[in-house]
């Protein structure tokens, strides 16, 4: 069954299609506003609020929060709805929320406890939309263009790395935080604005389908449960469990999941020490602390680009595991950093400009190979179930940081949390991720029971 209800021939390339170009601006622009609002609320508690380690670990945490609450609900209810309007919804949400914070911060009302509900009000929303445009994509273009359209997505990701960390960092410390928290609200009301042009009418889910976009019948045998009796769609519970039961039994997107895991955990756990050590190890204004974070965008923007080639030429797996190795690994630098910011500064810009180039290439690539091992009736599902499984680990890897860093101090705990990164590329090269080709595997025509 077509994911979309339109019958003109797709381009050969994604960007000759005027709904995947607004797709791609609303993304850039929500990835933008996303990681403004990621350092400049932790800026705000630390330069403006002087929050502790405790404190940012909570922060930090209770905006991650939501993705272990909700990802789940969120793939089987973006499943049975058009991507668009979650999109567009989650965009405007998201808007009114930061656009509240900047007003109260513009009034000096913008304590912690409002920091931490405008942190778990846009982790929310920010659930929603990013399970959303992933499933938007396969709906949009054709199965070979899902590299390309990926590495699009990607890159303005990678963009996003570059302007949002510096402009928020940028506005909190010369101008104010209102300023900062509002340069997010601004963005996604940009995204809003595009996404709700695109054109393409999807056709929703018929009620009783199946996990590959079969469309059940009342009635019909063989599909294990899949549709309830007389065609009814499935409960929530039972989608949320199909989608589970699709990634787990598939050995390849187990691993993802696992490897995921790892790397989220140990990496949310890195950040919430990186963001005390930047300015109170090193001594960086919020201006160099912005600076330094945004390196890795323009690292990614090239990891986007080469994830478009390198894969085709060296294969998945090799790619996947030489790349996961080579960003994590450059992170064990972080710890032995001394001196003034004329030196710590361009070493900052070097290691994040590596880990972007690596840490890019593998979540082009391994965005694809999901895609490409998931129905198109599955695909919500199973981004969400990996999400779950990998982000879903990130306000405890936040607490530990925060733990680490009050009991160890700032340098022992960023050497134990670069050591635990490390842990994601073993377990891909323990599996079968290892062994893919320089082609995309094909999913199974197959029901998640």
């Amino acid at each position: 069954m077509p994911s979309v209800s339109s019958r003109s021939p797709r381009p050969s390339s994604p960007w000759r299609d005027s709904d995947f170009r607004r797709l791609w601006l609303g993304q850039t622009a929500s990835q933008v506003g996303e990681h403004t609002s990621l350092v400049v609320l932790p800026l705000v508690a630390v330069l403006t609020l002087h929050a502790d380690a405790g404190q940012l670990g909570a922060l930090r945490a209770v905006g991650q929060a939501p993705i272990l609450l909700f990802a789940l609900f969120a793939g089987a209810w973006v499943d049975r709805w058009r991507t668009r309007t979650v999109m567009v919804l989650t965009d405007a949400g998201r808007a009114l929320a930061l656009g509240g914070a900047a007003v109260a911060a513009l009034l000096g009302a913008a304590g912690l406890p409002l920091l931490l509900v405008v942190a778990f009000a846009v982790g929310v929303l920010s659930v929603f939309f990013d399970v959303a445009y992933q499933a938007s994509l396969v709906r949009l273009v054709a199965r070979d263009q899902l590299v390309r359209g990926n590495s699009a997505l990607e890159g303005s990701r990678s963009a996003a790395q570059i302007g949002g960390p510096a402009l928020g960092g940028a506005l909190v410390s010369v101008l104010s935080a209102a300023a900062g928290v509002a340069a997010g609200a601004v963005f996604f009301g940009v995204s809003f604005l595009s996404i709700r042009r695109i054109r393409r009418v999807e056709a929703l889910p018929e009620r009783g389908s199946f996990p590959d976009g079969r469309a059940g019948r009342a009635g019909r045998a063989g599909c294990d449960g899949c549709a309830g009796p007389a065609g009814r769609a499935p409960s929530v519970w039972r989608r949320i469990h199909e989608g589970l039961r699709f990634v787990v039994r598939d050995a390849a997107l187990r691993t993802v999941g696992l490897a995921s895991a790892a790397f989220q955990f140990s990496f949310a756990a890195l950040m919430t020490v990186y963001l005390l050590f930047l300015p109170r190890e090193l001594h960086l204004s919020g201006t160099a602390v912005g600076l330094a974070l945004a390196a890795t965008g323009p690292g990614a923007l090239l990891g986007s680009l080469l994830a478009a080639r390198l894969p085709g030429r060296f294969g998945y797996g090799t790619v996947l595991v030489c790349a996961a190795a080579l960003g994590d690994g450059v992170l064990l630098c972080l710890p032995v950093l001394h001196g003034p910011a004329a030196v710590t500064v361009p070493v900052l810009l070097a290691v994040n400009f590596v880990f972007g180039v690596f840490g890019q290439l593998v979540n082009v690539t391994v965005m694809a190979v999901r895609q490409a091992l998931t129905p198109d009736g599955m695909q919500g599902r199973a981004a969400a179930t990996i999400t779950f499984a990998g982000m879903g680990t990130t306000p405890l890897g936040s607490l530990l940081g925060g733990w680490l860093a009050g009991e160890w101090g700032l340098r022992t705990a960023l050497l134990v949390t670069a050591v635990g990164m490390m842990a994601s590329p073993v377990l891909m090269a323990l599996s079968p991720l290892a062994r893919l080709g320089k082609t995309l595997p094909v999913a199974p025509v197959r029901c998640a029971r």
